[in-house]
């Protein structure tokens, strides 16, 4: 089947077959991998390399003689004294041999491709480096799938590069990169306006002038030959392939003449590929956008009626509008925030209004004050109208952490400090630690961590009891857990805070309240880090979030569940249905190779 013929028969498939995969923090808004072109793309190079992507001219000279050619340039420069002779590579035997070549193609081993031998980068550490040297260093970064990306800041000075006896780059030079991702991508090198090194982790091949250099690119960035890389790949941190064994792997060799032809229709396609998925991203970010503005109206409505009516609208449309994870987690976020908003379920004016509930909590600390049971604390600042970022139904109030919190010492606690609490000071059973890894799973029983009762007691203000909320501070912040009536009595470690909350108030609600877009922005605002956000209990005792009537709190949650189990039904025939077209993409390359 013509290349054209299958793009344009499946353009569907190639276009639509996409993956999402969360990245870790802020939200769960998936980087979009066009699945089904990134397939396309190795389909073009893997028919290249099989002959199968332009017809065989019989009048080409055969491949043999290219690589008696490249054998005799070696053995020029061994003679010249240029280059040591080295020990032969072994003779490849039919059973290495991936697939069956077309007549005039050959098989050769990559550095018998390399009349100079492939050679590795150059040793460079921090020390070395110097902002205003006149040498670039060339880093794993610059080195893309067949693209020379052009990303790294760093240099060397001429002392430098003399004293390390560097090797220069040389225009046209192949650059091979031996990490991922993915391990074994090469380009050219098109040379910049200054002389440049690379680094050890780029392996060279400085090319011969009787074949094409990007044929010869394209031919690593295959799949036949990234395979091989990957079964030599060693590194349990860091999976990597020795130069050594780059120089042995196969390479499938077309006569000169070919070559030409087949880095002229690569590179059509390619730029077909460039088009299609231009385009697909295109749609992706105008579906974003369409499905952004009308889940607004629903947070923008100014009445029931209004927002019923755009509801009925957005509900007509779900099989057109939610049609990605990215767009379903969008619908989500808005349920959360039209719930804080007070817009998720009709208000009963027979409701106690929650101010109700803040004096219930304020009298009984009054008399535990009063009895001497807790001390007396300074009052509370009220909640100022500038500080209100939106008008609150009938019966509802602005509030903070203080204001609902259980009335007992240390109901709002951070953990300890690192000091207080080392792993040398871990046991194999007794006395639970909580930390980030059980809230972010939300499994309060992941984990093995324990510490002593003599270091629980001394650490006895960090104790946790059921119902609970723990809140993780660094990284993944402002995610939640409530601890269940069976959780194991222990304490929480420095990167959670806990909050014990007043007996009347819903924990699932102020979990929705933490998780809604109004508090993770305010999060993520004020939350610092160089390079990761940390928060502090400070900050989380700022935070000011609506609160409705205790009954209208538990309506909410009904109302969420509910609406989740909607979401969870769409994000599963999504998947189904993208399960399909990846099949299908993978089923595509298949039939064409076969």
């Amino acid at each position: 089947m013509a290349v054209e013929k299958l793009i344009t028969q499946h353009i569907d498939t190639w276009t639509s077959a996409l993956q999402t995969r969360s990245t870790a923090g802020r939200g769960s808004n998936g980087k979009i991998d066009l699945y089904g072109i990134k397939k396309l793309r190795e389909l073009i190079l893997e028919l290249a390399v099989r002959g199968k992507l332009v017809p065989q001219d019989p009048n080409d000279e055969p491949a043999s003689e290219l690589l008696k050619r490249i054998a005799a340039e070696k053995a020029e420069l061994v003679k010249q004294g240029k280059i040591k002779k080295q020990k032969p590579l072994p003779e490849i035997s039919e059973d290495e041999k991936p697939f069956e070549l077309p007549k005039g193609w050959e098989w050769a081993r990559l550095n018998d491709l390399a009349p100079m031998s492939l050679f590795d980068g150059d040793w460079i550490e921090s020390k070395d480096q110097d902002p205003q040297g006149n040498y670039r260093l060339i880093q794993l970064a610059d080195i893309g799938v067949g693209e020379f990306k052009d990303k790294s800041e760093r240099y060397i000075n001429a002392e430098t590069f003399s004293k390390l006896n560097c090797n220069q780059l040389s225009l046209g030079d192949i650059l091979i990169a031996r990490l991922p991702s993915p391990i074994g991508r090469a380009c050219v090198y098109p040379g910049l306006n200054q002389p440049a090194i690379t680094v050890v982790d780029v392996a060279i091949l400085r090319p011969s002038l009787n074949y094409k250099s990007e044929y010869l690119v394209n031919a690593i960035n295959s799949k036949v030959f990234r395979e091989q890389v990957e079964s030599f790949g060693k590194g349990a941190t860091r999976f990597r392939i020795a130069t050594g064994h780059l120089k042995s792997l196969l390479i499938p060799v077309s006569p000169f003449n070919e070559q030409n032809r087949l880095v002229e229709r690569v590179s059509e396609l390619m730029s077909l590929c460039d088009q299609l998925e231009k385009q697909s991203l295109s749609s992706l970010d105008a579906h974003s956008q369409l499905v952004e503005t009308l889940l607004a109206t629903l947070t923008d409505s100014q009445n029931a009626e209004e927002l019923a009516e755009n509801w009925v609208r957005i509900s007509q449309h779900f099989d057109t509008l939610f049609t990605t994870e990215a767009s379903i987690d969008a619908l989500k976020q808005t349920i959360l925030q039209l719930a804080v908003m007070g817009k998720l379920v009709s208000q009963d004016p027979t409701d106690e209004p929650a101010s109700e509930l803040l004096k219930r909590i304020e009298q009984e600390k009054s008399q535990l004050v009063k009895e001497g049971k807790i001390k007396k604390q300074k009052p509370l600042p009220k909640v100022s109208d500038e500080e209100k970022p939106f008008e609150l139904p009938v019966g509802w109030v602005w509030c903070q952490f203080d204001h609902i919190a259980k009335n007992e010492a240390n109901a709002l606690k951070a953990g300890p400090f690192g000091s207080a609490l080392k792993k040398s000071m871990y046991v194999p059973t007794g006395y639970k630690i909580y930390g980030q890894e059980q809230v972010i799973s939300g499994d309060e029983n992941l984990g093995d961590y324990y510490v002593d009762r003599e270091k629980y007691e001394s650490l006895i203000s960090c104790k946790v009891q059921p119902g609970d909320m723990l809140i993780s501070l660094v990284g993944t912040i402002g995610k939640v857990l409530v601890l269940s009536n069976k959780c194991q009595e222990g304490i929480i470690n420095p990167r959670l805070v806990k909050i014990s909350l007043f007996k009347d108030v819903c924990r699932n609600y102020i979990q929705v309240v933490l998780a809604s877009k109004l508090i993770q922005d305010e999060l993520f605002h004020e939350s610092h880090g160089s390079t990761m956000h940390v928060l502090n209990l400070g900050l989380l005792k700022k935070l000011i979030f609506p609160l409705p009537p205790m009954s209208e709190q538990f309506r909410i949650i009904d109302k969420i569940n509910a609406l989740d189990l909607l979401c969870e039904h769409l994000k599963s025939r999504l998947q189904s249905a993208q399960q399909t077209k990846l099949h299908l993409a993978d089923a595509l390359t298949d039939d064409a190779l076969s």
